[in-house]
């Protein structure tokens, strides 16, 4: 058993805060060569998204649990309640402490940013916990990977770009597009994985309702949009040059792809490490996008 740091680092789920992170990363980078950078808004918009992140995790691995998702079948990484690391009442608790400490974090920024942070930041929560909570949580409807979309995507990028600059032009909310299908492509790994469990729980993800095939071509399009999407900026709003190196994703992206579809429907388990590398291909793009956004002349 690892000791009680380990165990809360565990459940905060750490190879997907980069889904929280990596947008906000873009939108900093979008500030700073509009020479519209605000440091401590930065920090701590890096701050409540990641805290924001965790809380959620938290939630669904309580949840999960209680509702009877998670048991010692499961195929993913280890969820602490299930394994006994956690009680059920000590996760709750984390997850309101998680949650609290980013309204704390998130109280510059609501000052700064007005209602529209405000708004931003309220639904955030509401909706990590909507993912997972009641019957008719996102996750059983089948429409996470829409608000993933939204919310780890253009919304966080734009939202990051606001809060510094006060604006946000519709180029921050399309160069959000990449993160967020990025992002609906690490849940689409863990649907896919999952998808025998969460049919015999009647958790109705698109892949339960559409089959994992179209889970494969959901996963590889998210992938060619992700790197389509830089290269698209350039050509028709005149983007950064250098900011095209994020397309770079798409042939690092292969083995992962080759193994996503290629591992039998008996060995689900083994997509663990595609879910980390998805995870990477994440942060692989949002540093090659903002370095090249900033570097360019």
């Amino acid at each position: 058993m690892p000791g009680k740091v380990n165990v809360w680092i565990l459940a905060a789920r750490p190879k997907t805060l980069w889904a929280a992170v990596s947008p906000v990363l873009i939108g900093i980078a979008i500030a700073i060569r509009a020479d519209v950078v605000h440091p401590t808004a930065a920090a701590l918009t890096v701050a409540a998204a990641m805290l924001i992140q965790t809380g959620t995790n938290y939630y669904n691995d309580y949840k999960d649990f209680v509702g009877g998702a998670d048991t010692s079948s499961r195929k993913g990484p280890t969820r602490a309640v299930q394994a006994g690391l956690v009680t059920p009442a000590a996760m709750k608790r984390a997850t309101v402490f998680a949650f609290s400490l980013a309204v704390v974090a998130g109280l510059y920024l609501m000052i700064r940013g007005g209602w529209p942070i405000v708004l931003i930041g309220v639904s955030s929560i509401l909706f990590g916990v909507l993912y997972t909570a009641g019957k008719y949580s996102l996750a059983n409807l089948g429409l996470a990977d829409v608000f993933v979309f939204i919310f780890f995507g253009p919304v966080a990028v734009a939202g990051t770009y606001f809060v510094q600059a006060l604006d946000w032009p519709i180029e921050a909310w399309l160069i959000g597009i990449a993160p967020g299908v990025l992002s609906v492509a690490i849940l689409l790994v863990n649907n896919i994985r999952d998808m025998d469990e969460d049919r015999d729980h009647q958790k109705m993800t698109i892949v339960v309702r559409f089959g994992r095939k179209f889970g494969y071509f959901a996963y590889v399009s998210c992938i060619f949009l992700a790197a389509a999407t830089p290269v698209l900026l350039f050509f028709l709003m005149g983007a950064p040059i250098w900011s095209m190196a994020a397309a770079l994703i798409l042939p690092i992206s292969i083995p992962t792809i080759k193994t996503l579809i290629t591992t039998s429907e008996l060995e689900m388990e083994k997509l663990n490490p595609v879910l980390a590398a998805t995870g990477r291909l994440l942060l692989f793009y949002s540093l090659f996008f903002s370095i090249g956004w900033v570097a360019s002349p």
